[in-house]
């Protein structure tokens, strides 16, 4: 069949038409992908430990519900420390991320690598200590938390023993085992702590199997410093006290729960967030405690006696007022040698510094792992 010529000249400008507003289209999708800032998060464990890594996961989702459909996330779980996880960040450079998280001590020197060679990603690392012009440091001090549990705990047990499972020997764990033991020493004289390593952040048997020996040691109370529910899950089986770590965990102990530590990314990975957004990020070392919020103790639980709960209160308020530090002396270390004087309180940073404490308090009984 022969169109007259005036169709084809129609049909062809349709088409030319059709083209243009398509590339047009694409062009425009492509514009606005192009505007959304990407950010990446690694998680040692998974989103559903309920822990640690459910806790960064709130707070990439705190992002998303800040910034809508200005930013895009991602995340890969259970990331293994190492070579793993320098190739899960290099994948999330390559997939565009403006800005990673990198949320555990042992992505420390994979971060450093892989910020080498994509200079213009900005990258976050928790509670590591090396920095770049594309990295920045953050953590919590969780220490404070555990001072006021500390308190609580030694006034709640009854068998003056407390139980504590312990993830790594880094400085992180070791500051929480020394200020919980002094929070609770101080209020009871004949408090003892028994501390079990597992050597693993999320290993629900191994936690188990560490709550159940401690159980067996004598202690009516469990501290942890790893990532899932299983020793509140424990402690509720065999009804003893726990308290909820990096989340509030009370759904697993109802009965067990005195109290918990919970964990607050959200207003951090926002605030970085919008720092890429505007061009204001900067390498920068941030560690938060209780007064900025970062570090949140949960509900007490009615099992807490009315004046301890009012003193654990006060102890919070002081510790974010800054009226009174987690570590003031007199202190000694576990061998008897003098570490801080009557009223002097620990520095941060230099020779036996909180950032690299590697040493128990005096009364602190077995010894660091090497």
């Amino acid at each position: 069949m022969k169109f007259p010529k005036w169709i084809i000249l129609v049909l062809a400008a349709a088409v030319a038409a059709y083209i243009y507003i398509s590339g047009q289209s694409d062009k425009d999708m492509a514009e606005v992908e192009g505007d959304k800032t990407k950010v990446g998060f690694v998680y040692v464990g998974p989103v559903g430990d309920f822990g640690w890594s459910y806790e960064h996961d709130q707070g990439r989702q705190a992002v998303e519900a800040e910034f809508g459909d200005k930013v895009e996330t991602m995340f890969v779980e259970s990331v293994p420390e190492g070579a793993d996880s320098e190739r899960v960040m290099t994948q999330m450079a390559l997939d565009g991320a403006d800005l990673i998280f990198t949320t555990s001590f042992g992505y420390m020197d994979p971060t450093i690598n892989v910020a080498k060679k994509f200079p213009n990603v900005k990258f976050e690392h928790a509670t590591g200590y090396k920095q770049a012009d594309n990295v920045s440091t953050y953590s919590a001090r969780f220490y404070e938390g555990r001072s006021v549990i500390g308190h609580i705990a030694g006034h709640m047990t009854e068998s003056n023993t407390i139980g504590y499972i312990a993830s790594f020997p880094i400085p992180e764990v070791i500051r929480g085992i020394n200020s919980a033991y002094i929070a609770a020493k101080a209020v009871n004289p004949d408090v003892k702590m028994k501390i079990v390593w597992v050597y693993t952040w999320f290993d629900p048997g191994k936690e188990a199997d560490a709550a159940t020996a401690l159980i067996e040691q004598g202690a009516d109370i469990i501290m942890q410093h790893t990532d899932s529910p299983a020793a509140m899950t424990i402690a509720e089986e065999k009804g003893i006290l726990a308290f909820g770590q990096a989340s509030d965990m009370k759904q697993f102990g109802p009965n067990a729960r005195l109290s918990s530590i919970i964990d607050d990314w959200a207003p951090y990975y926002i605030a970085r967030t919008k720092a890429v957004m505007d061009g204001t990020w900067e390498s920068t070392a941030t560690w938060d405690g209780i007064k900025e919020g970062m570090v949140a103790i949960g509900d007490f639980s009615d099992k807490i006696p009315a004046d301890v709960q009012a003193s654990a209160t006060a102890l919070k308020e002081a510790l974010s007022a800054g009226t009174t530090h987690s570590f003031t002396g007199p202190l000694n270390k576990q061998d008897g040698t003098p570490w801080l004087a009557a009223g002097e309180t620990a520095t941060d940073f230099g020779d036996d510094g909180l950032a690299g404490m590697n040493f128990y308090v005096e009364g602190v009984e077995g010894d660091v792992p090497q």
